[in-house]
C-alpha cells in the first residue's frame, strides 16, 4: 500500500474526492447539485445556449441536461424559449435570479476552496492551479 500512497495520481484522486465532497455539501445546503452550478456558469459565460449545446459543452448526457434545466427553471434561475428559426430547439439562458445565485455561490465556493487549500501558501496555491490547469487541458 505504501506504493499506492506514493503515487501523485492517487493523492490527486483522494484530494479531489475530499474537495468535491466539500463543494457538494456547500451547494446542497441550497438544494442544488454541482451540475446546477456548472449549467448556470456555462449560461452566464455564453449568454444563451440550446439544451444540446449545453449538454455538449459540459459533457452531460442530453437526457440529464433536461432534468438539470427543469430543476433550475422551476426555481426561476433559468428561462427557456423556443428558437425562432427551429421550433424544436429550446434555448436556455440564466435569469437575473440565476445570475444573483451564481454570485452568491461564488463566495461560498471560494470559502470551500480556501478551506481545502488552507495548508498551502498563496504561491503554492497559484502553482497548483497552474499545474492542474495544464493537466486539464
Amino acid at each position: 500500500m505504501t506504493r499506492l500512497l506514493g503515487l501523485t495520481t492517487y493523492l490527486m484522486s483522494s484530494t479531489g474526492r475530499t474537495a468535491r465532497a466539500s463543494l457538494t455539501a456547500s451547494v446542497a445546503r441550497r438544494g442544488l447539485r454541482l451540475w446546477h452550478v456548472a449549467v448556470l456558469e456555462a449560461l452566464v459565460a455564453a449568454g444563451s445556449l440550446s439544451k444540446g449545446e449545453l449538454a455538449t459543452r459540459l459533457d452531460i448526457n442530453p437526457s440529464d441536461i433536461v432534468k438539470v434545466v427543469d430543476d433550475l427553471g422551476s426555481q426561476g434561475y433559468l428561462a427557456c424559449t423556443r428558437s425562432a428559426t427551429d421550433r424544436r430547439r429550446i434555448n436556455v439562458s440564466a435569469t437575473p435570479a440565476g445570475r444573483a445565485l451564481l454570485a452568491e455561490l461564488a463566495e461560498e465556493l471560494a470559502a470551500v476552496e480556501a478551506d481545502v487549500l488552507a495548508p498551502l501558501t498563496d504561491g503554492e496555491r497559484a502553482q497548483l492551479a497552474s499545474l492542474l490547469g495544464r493537466l486539464a487541458s
